[in-house]
């Protein structure tokens, strides 16, 4: 007698839910998750990963296009082949450019999307509505997703949980639909054909998600698995007796149906396997033991668990210990195991707890750190999926725990509500941590101790402000927290070449190439430092060690191709600079560069059509505009354009001593010395360094208005500067008129 009030709280209840429209419930579930996100829009791109995706990707920048489509299928990005994830980032660049609230704004929109998504899946599959908003409310505003929402290289998580639940929505169709026509007995033939055409609609459509899933993100390799999990529960195509697909069907064939979603979970597994250890991503966990790994895998999921159910001290990167100490670990096995034992004693009554545990656990298999994959010992936005599997247990068992109170709706209201609230509160904190790369990494060494990625990247955040010291501490407490941190003494030699320490920049880059021998970039600016510091041949011998590595990188071939220019290598400069814009056509610098290389060679009408292409592709390219006219008045002719060109340069930029200098001497061979002497007098006034060529155009301009003592003083500063025997006899012609 007790029970029935409770009872009819609940009729009550459910008569409500049922006059209360489900499109109206999901409107107000993409309302609130987009509202908690908004501050995600002003976050910025970060240096962590957004680059290799988007900010420094040239083929994603170019949008939609029929060569990038092709690339984003063809090509990894950052150790992963996911080209619809890839195709997403390429969609943002051609709507929004770089601004990045247009691709947080993405983001969020997917990640309201899968809220609805996953109220509509529980609702398909249990029928119970509130229940299913409660699950799809928690899931909307964890704080644990923060990371995979709020974080522009994370878009592979929401878009493949998208196409994930998609993928299950259908599956749910296709199987209750079966369902019903086996428990039919023998229904017409007609009403028969119409359950087998929609069943494999669904299947199909099922099956195409899932791929599309699949090449967003390989964490939906255990998709299969789930919905084995969903067979099991709530769609109840397992019983006590075995498996109930059809009258005439047996347990072989729930397997069977899912094969061609097990043959696409191996391929993808097989294919991610290639892609990161072709791109490196193991290379931090490779002198890890099993042993190691398989006991930060269940300390893992242990800590996963915690933070689902306290979400706090979350950080963009929680630092790998190597190993742990053997209590914990078997503290942690112990824990694990307990649950599962306790969950499977208790299938038969309440078959949703095993299944949301198991859902949990199996999810989280391909990113457990069985094979590690980075240097990181766990990462929130790995739960993204897996914490479904809590929220259902949590939220069905609470239902189950208190069905018989007098008021358990009210009770699991404010329970419900008051876990809500919570996390609203702890996920727009959290947001706020990712605005930028300064405030997130400061963050993380907050949370988290001796965390080298952490100080790495604070590191790298602090130099694009111009904070170049403050950087150099980070790198070098990087160093100190792990020696053999590569990136940590590549940044810190660049960090030391932007200061001028050329010399210990040069031993930074050299370090970088002990630990990592085959690194490209570490070879290439160890090259432009023995550039900086006038060891052509070293330069040289680097610049053709990274083109080795990275033989289409246009800008080593450029640089090589100055640094065999200045060694008096023309032929093989020329050479060097044609392959550089070979490789990229609009390569402005390679162009203006190549035309220099032929001038040297006299080949003049060559050398102007490269600067005349470099104009074209750059029309306020004064570096062009100005060899272009030198060229010409250096032939002799056209002394009036080539005035107007250098002119154009001095314009674009009016204290460029060379610039001035150039104008100058093009007014002097027109005759027009004293217009000349001004120039050449603010290129001196502009000039950084002595410049043999300069003395000798302000002795001509001197000698010419018959100032001689300032003539022969010019002249004696181009020599000393570079011995030329032209200048010895323009001063000897001076002192013997």
């Amino acid at each position: 007698m007790k029970s029935e009030p409770a009872l009819a709280i609940a009729s009550a209840t459910n008569r409500t839910w049922s006059r209360f429209p489900v499109w109206l419930v999901a409107g107000l579930l993409v309302l609130v998750t987009i509202a908690l996100y908004w501050p995600a829009m002003q976050c910025a791109f970060l240096n962590y990963d957004d680059g290799g995706y988007v900010t420094s990707n040239n083929h994603v920048q170019a949008g939609l296009t029929l060569e990038s489509i092709k690339w984003a299928f063809l090509s990894p990005v950052e150790a992963n082949w996911h080209p619809l994830t890839v195709l997403s980032h390429m969609l943002d660049c051609q709507l929004f450019g770089l601004n990045p609230r247009g691709h947080h704004l993405t983001s969020v929109l997917f990640h309201a999307l899968n809220a609805v998504l996953v109220f509509a899946l529980l609702q398909q599959l249990t029928g119970a509505t509130w229940r299913s908003l409660l699950a799809a409310a928690l899931f909307a505003v964890h704080p644990l997703h923060v990371e995979s929402v709020a974080w522009v290289a994370e878009r592979k998580d929401v878009l493949s949980a998208c196409f994930g639940l998609l993928a299950l929505l259908f599956y749910a169709r296709y199987a209750q639909r079966r369902s019903r026509g086996a428990d039919h007995g023998s229904p017409a033939v007609s009403s028969m054909l119409d359950v087998q055409s929609s069943s494999a609609i669904n299947y199909s459509l099922s099956l195409a998600f899932f791929i599309c899933g699949l090449m967003s993100k390989a964490m939906l390799v255990t998709w299969p698995f789930v919905m084995l999990l969903l067979d099991y529960w709530p769609l109840q195509r397992v019983t006590s007796g075995g498996w109930r697909v059809s009258r005439q069907g047996n347990w072989k064939w729930l397997l069977w149906e899912k094969l061609p979603f097990f043959a696409l979970s191996a391929a993808a597994s097989v294919m991610t396997f290639v892609a990161q250890q072709h791109g490196g991503a193991f290379a931090a966990g490779e002198n890890l033991p099993l042993s190691a790994r398989g006991a930060n895998a269940l300390i893992s999921c242990c800590c996963y668990l915690g933070k689902t159910f306290w979400p706090t001290d979350l950080a963009v990167f929680y630092p790998h210990p190597g190993y742990w100490p053997v209590a914990k670990v078997l503290l942690a096995g112990g824990l694990l195991a307990g649950i599962s034992a306790l969950l499977i004693v208790m299938r038969r009554r309440h078959p949703f707890l095993l299944m949301g545990w198991l859902w949990f656990c199996g999810t989280l298999v391909p990113v457990i750190g069985l094979v590690q994959v980075g240097g990181q010992a766990m990462a929130d936005r790995y739960t993204y999926i897996p914490s479904l599997g809590v929220l259902i247990l949590v939220v069905w068992g609470a239902h189950e725990l208190t069905r018989r109170w007098r008021l358990h709706m009210v009770a699991l209201l404010v329970a419900g509500s008051a876990a809500i609230g919570l996390c609203l509160a702890l996920t727009r904190q959290q947001i706020g941590y990712w605005q930028d790369g300064e405030t997130l990494f400061r963050h993380a060494l907050e949370v988290t101790d001796n965390n080298h990625i952490a100080h790495l990247n604070l590191g790298i955040a602090l130099g694009t402000k111009g904070q170049v010291d403050r950087a150099i501490s980070e790198y070098q407490e990087a160093i100190r927290l792990k020696p053999d941190f590569a990136k940590a003494h590549y940044n810190l030699g660049a960090a030391l070449g932007m200061k001028g320490q050329i010399d210990q920049a040069i031993s930074q880059y050299k370090e970088v190439i002990r630990l990592t021998p085959d690194d490209a970039e570490a070879h290439y600016n160890l090259g432009l430092a023995f550039g900086r510091k006038g060891q052509i041949d070293e330069a040289i011998s680097q610049y053709r060690e990274t083109i080795r590595l990275k033989p289409d990188d246009a800008d080593v071939h450029n640089n090589l191709g100055n640094a065999l220019f200045n060694k008096g290598q023309i032929d093989e400069a020329v050479r060097q600079y044609q392959e550089a814009i070979r490789l990229k056509p609009d390569y402005v610098e390679a162009h203006n560069n190549l035309g220099v290389a032929l001038g040297n060679k006299d080949q003049i009408d060559e050398a102007i059509g490269q600067f005349q292409e470099a104009i074209r592709l750059k029309p306020d390219n004064a570096e062009a505009y100005n060899n272009l006219g030198y060229l010409w008045a250096e032939r002799g002719e056209n002394l009036e354009q080539a005035r107007a060109m250098i002119e154009k340069a001095v314009k674009l930029e009016p204290k460029n001593a060379v610039f001035l200098d150039s104008l100058g001497w093009v007014l002097f061979k027109l005759n027009r010395p004293r217009e000349a002497l001004d120039y050449l007098l603010r290129a001196s006034e502009n000039s950084s360094r002595p410049d043999a060529g300069h003395y000798d155009h302000l002795g001509d301009v001197y000698a010419a208005l018959n100032q001689r003592d300032r003539a022969a003083e010019a002249w004696r500063k181009s020599l000393s500067v570079e011995p030329n025997p032209q200048i010895q006899k323009k001063l000897a012609d001076l002192s013997g008129h």
